[in-house]
Formats: structure tokens, C-alpha cells, sequence
């Protein structure tokens, strides 16, 4: 009997299943250098990202970053850099809008460890992410991010990938937010 519901939920399912655009893989790893502009300093560090899918539609992706703040003088006293370790980790939906492009949305779970302080929160973010050309990928996302101990805000990402060949790219991310702008460039592996 279970078996039989499972089949007829998997069987009406069909229809309303898509695969990823021609083109775009949600299976990656990519590394590199990733910079950090602030009203109230700047920071640059590393980098490594990915992502996996796990059905048609559903993909899991998460990142890490850890990047190093500027040192500052204040009263001809030296203060050296703060380390500023991040974490993502979520879950996000693809669904083929035309050959070439998906509508994405992404729920992610999120954490920041500056120096000693460990801040939580989540963000959710929706746009679109296609295969420009074949040898070039590009996507545009809309987003929020909110968290217990920092107020909500809206940010904006675009990004993309030049290709090399089916398994390798150079990929480049920047997020902009009220007071910050991140940046990302690193190589990415395709699988």
C-alpha cells in the first residue's frame, strides 16, 4: 500500500518536474579571493563555495569564508585586524523558465564569527541564473538576510562564469547591501 501511494505521488509529480536550464550545472566547487568594503572598514581573505544537487530541481549549496579586517589607528594607538570567519549552508529550488535560464530561490542558514562575537541569522534570496552562451553563465539575484543580533536588510547579487571547457570556469560574485559590497573571483570545478 505505501509503495503503491509513493508511485502515484511520484507518478503525479512528473508533470510538474523540470531539470536545470541547457547548460547550467548546480554541481560545483569553487575557490579563491574574496574582498569586503564597509562604511566601517574593509577586509579580504578566502573563499570556498559549492554546491550539489540532489534531485531535478533541489540543490544544496554552502560556502565558507574567512577574511581579515583592516587595522586602524585611533589616538596614535595601533589596533591590528579582526578575523572574520563566515558560514552558509541551504537549500535551494531551480526550475527551467526557457532552454537556457532557471528562476532560482535559495533559503540559507548563515553564521558570522567576528573576533570573539558569534552572530546567527538566515537569508532568502529569488532571481534568475542562465547559460548565456555556452561558454558563458550568468545569474542576477535579489535577496534578504536577517539575524538575532543584527537588523534585516535587502541586498542585491550578480554574478557569472566564464568556461573553459565542461569541467573548469572563473567565477565572480558581488553582493551589494546598504553599507557593503562583497566581492568574489576564483576558479571553479564543474562536475
Amino acid at each position: 500500500m505505501k509503495r503503491s501511494l509513493l508511485a502515484l505521488t511520484l507518478l503525479a509529480a512528473l508533470p510538474f518536474a523540470a531539470s536545470a536550464a541547457e547548460g547550467v550545472s548546480y554541481n560545483y566547487v569553487e575557490g579563491g579571493y574574496i574582498a569586503t568594503d564597509t562604511d566601517f572598514g574593509d577586509a579580504d581573505g578566502f573563499a570556498i563555495n559549492g554546491s550539489g544537487a540532489i534531485a531535478p530541481n533541489f540543490h544544496v549549496f554552502g560556502g565558507y569564508s574567512g577574511q581579515t579586517t583592516d587595522g586602524f589607528t585611533n589616538l596614535g594607538i595601533r589596533f591590528p585586524g579582526v578575523d572574520v570567519d563566515q558560514y552558509r549552508i541551504g537549500l535551494g529550488y531551480n526550475h527551467e523558465i526557457s532552454p537556457r535560464m532557471d528562476l532560482l530561490t535559495r533559503v540559507a542558514y548563515e553564521r558570522a564569527e567576528v573576533g570573539s562575537e558569534d552572530l546567527d541569522g538566515y537569508s532568502v534570496e529569488a532571481g534568475v541564473r542562465g547559460a548565456l552562451s555556452p561558454m558563458i553563465e550568468g545569474y542576477a539575484l535579489a535577496g534578504y538576510e536577517d539575524g538575532s543580533d543584527y537588523d534585516g536588510d535587502f541586498y542585491g547579487r550578480v554574478g557569472g562564469q566564464v568556461k573553459f571547457n565542461q569541467t573548469w570556469g572563473l567565477s565572480g560574485d558581488v553582493k551589494f547591501a546598504d553599507g557593503d559590497t562583497q566581492y568574489f573571483i576564483g576558479p571553479r570545478i564543474t562536475f
